[in-house]
């Protein structure tokens, strides 16, 4: 009978005047009318002995979830909740659903980045693992080729070889020089506090015939030429353009990255020659002009010191690091999904895993001739 007079009686709660520690409530307490409700239990007092909620007309979950909150905030049992007959169900079920939970705790990021963690070791051993599985592809198709010469591209390797050498040189020969001069004043630095600044000579070069000419070479050559190898064959496969060349017949392993593997063991080696002399230059300049060492004398010390397995141990390095930069460029290329940004992501990872591997490599090829005493 109350339902049917007050259909839709907003939510309130009052002290009964007759009994003054009993608080009643009436209206719905339905979603309805959640502002309403909430400011009722806000204005409510929070002190009572019981609670009658036989007049609330209607009730759904969210009038019951606000007065288990409003009874827990003014401490009070919720026993203490008269409610009608037909509302002790729905009571009794969010009640039992609506248990404290435990508080998350706190998170610093320390899974998040172990878990960021795993996927990049996943993502680098499967890269590893492709690059191994490609390297072997490659050597069966250099294989056929030899065997069938009619496969060869002499015209790509011609083109390549003059993109990835004779338009790096410039490049590789201005750098080496102000390597070799910086390297100069460093050592000369150091020197001179036991007047042996003569040695320079010696530091300069044993660093570019072993290490700096070779590693400066490939550095520039993995930011310079793996990313455009990427970026070229990224391209092709985003056009479709790989998937034609198989359809005519044709392998793209022979026909793309053979010419460009060969091309780069060719050039790398010239290239670190021309870094060598560079570098020795530039440690000649700043020994004639800055150290006052004469060129004679400077000149005369370095044929004195110089050893030819230093070049040898330099030049021994230039074909697998040739071989590292064009496989990743390459490789990174073929996986492009065919999307611009897949050509984008692809370049980056081609040019990043490149330099690593060289400098890894270089890494554990310095410490191997150590050994030797070589």
């Amino acid at each position: 009978m109350t339902t049917s007079l007050r259909p839709h009686a907003p939510p309130a709660a009052h002290v009964d005047d007759a009994t003054p520690g009993h608080l009643r409530l009436s209206g719905d307490w339905t979603i309805e009318h959640a502002t309403a409700l909430s400011e009722a239990l806000t204005a409510a007092p929070t002190t009572f002995d019981a609670v009658d909620a036989t007049g609330i007309t209607r009730l759904d979950s969210l009038g019951v979830l606000q007065l288990l909150r409003f009874a827990h905030r003014c401490g009070t049992d919720f026993q203490a909740f008269d409610f009608r007959e037909e509302h002790r169900a729905l009571v009794s079920a969010i009640e039992d659903v609506a248990d404290d939970r435990p508080r998350r705790r706190r998170e610093f990021g320390v899974a998040a980045a172990l878990g960021r963690m795993g996927h990049a070791v996943q993502d680098n051993a499967r890269e590893v693992m492709a690059l191994v599985g490609f390297l072997g592809e490659t050597l069966v198709k250099l294989v056929r080729t030899a065997k069938e010469p009619t496969r060869f591209r002499p015209t790509a390797l011609v083109h390549h070889m003059e993109q990835v050498g004779f338009d790096a040189v410039p490049l590789v020969a201005v750098l080496s020089f102000l390597v070799g001069a910086v390297i100069a004043f460093l050592g000369a630095d150091v020197l001179r506090d036991f007047g042996a600044e003569i040695y320079v000579v010696e530091l300069v070069n044993v660093a570019f015939l072993r290490e700096f000419g070779v590693l400066l070479t490939a550095i520039i050559l993995a930011g310079r030429t793996a990313s455009a190898f990427t970026a070229q064959i990224g391209s092709m496969k985003s056009r479709e353009e790989i998937d034609a060349i198989r359809t005519l017949g044709m392998d793209p392993i022979d026909l793309l990255v053979i010419p460009r593997l060969l091309a780069l063991l060719v050039m790398l080696p010239l290239l670190t020659f021309v870094a060598n002399i560079a570098g020795l230059l530039g440690g000649l300049v700043v020994g004639a002009y800055a150290l006052d060492i004469p060129p004679e004398q400077y000149l005369a010390r370095m044929h004195d010191t110089i050893k030819v397995r230093h070049l040898w141990v330099g030049l021994a390095k230039a074909p697998v690091f040739a071989a590292v930069i064009a496989l990743v460029g390459c490789l990174e290329g073929l996986q492009v999904q065919g999307t611009a940004q897949s050509v984008g992501e692809r370049t980056t990872s081609a040019v990043v895993q490149a330099i690593a591997l060289v400098i890894v490599l270089d890494a554990f090829a310095a410490l191997w001739f150590m050994v030797m005493d070589f």
